[in-house]
């Protein structure tokens, strides 16, 4: 299939989704408490929630002062040529480095996350490497990376592999190291670009509709279905919930919505 300028003639992948979900958890942010699960350690596809362990290394490059948000990126036919949900970045464009980390949490850019990986690390391979060694500082052992924003591997490549305990982990450490996440993962609606700007949205819906709630990110690609990582907060408590491969964008967000509840109650209970 052809997707915006590059072609994934995509590999037959094991489907690693079904009704109402493929697997899910429910933690409780900062103690790392499972609070319920079901086939959380299963073999799953993260597809764009990939970016949240992209963005991860890039705000560790920020705090070391190896980067900084005003940075200027400049974009090449390299970044240009990537498909699928995008901002649209052409080629010789310039941008501040928090502009494309604005479309990479909020819209799921996948040329601004190639952006990001590029300016952080040279290139893709070198990130995608930085990538698996922070997943392995993590202990994140389900997991492995072999691109920086989660699409569907091309001829000869391999596909992004995870599961809903190592998600939950991720975004726990995400989180704690970086709260500075949540000035982007909590934007549901913002425009890329000062002319013909792109107007960027979400997909994260349970930031309108679940309270407290702040971020992080969704997936989707067909073999993987539909798959979340939420977040949200409410005095003082918060709940990170992650399904993965549901056939449905709505399905996913009702079951993470109701594992969020679940969670404030399960976390209220045991206190």
């Amino acid at each position: 299939m052809l997707w915006f300028g590059i072609c994934f003639c995509a590999q037959a992948l094991e489907t690693h989704s079904r009704d109402p979900y493929y697997s899910a958890v429910v933690m409780e942010a900062g103690s790392q408490r499972i609070l319920w699960e079901d086939h959380a350690g299963a073999e799953a596809y993260p597809a764009s929630m990939t970016k949240m362990m992209n963005v991860f290394v890039v705000f560790d490059e920020l705090n070391t002062g190896s980067l900084r948000l005003d940075q200027p990126v400049e974009v090449t036919r390299e970044i240009a040529q990537v498909g699928a949900r995008q901002v649209w970045l052409k080629e010789g464009e310039v941008f501040p480095l928090e502009e494309l980390l604005y479309a990479t949490l909020i819209h799921s850019a996948n040329d601004a996350a190639t952006a990001l990986a590029i300016a952080c690390s040279g290139s893709r391979e070198a990130h995608a490497a930085k990538m698996n060694a922070k997943a392995q500082a993590l202990g994140l052992t389900r997991t492995r990376f072999h691109n920086v924003h989660g699409l569907p591997p091309g001829p000869g490549q391999q596909v992004d592999v995870s599961c809903a305990r190592d998600m939950a982990r991720l975004a726990d450490a995400l989180i704690i190291e970086h709260p500075e996440i949540f000035k982007y993962s909590s934007i549901y609606m913002r425009p890329f670009r000062e002319n013909n700007p792109v107007m960027m949205t979400s997909s994260n819906k349970l930031l309108k509709s679940v309270e407290g709630c702040d971020g992080l990110k969704t997936g989707y690609f067909r073999a993987g279905g539909f798959s979340i990582t939420a977040t949200a907060e409410r005095n003082g408590v918060r709940i990170i919930a992650v399904v993965m491969g549901c056939k449905n964008p709505d399905t996913r967000n009702q079951w993470a919505e109701r594992l969020l509840e679940r969670g404030f109650v399960e976390a209220s209970a045991t206190r």
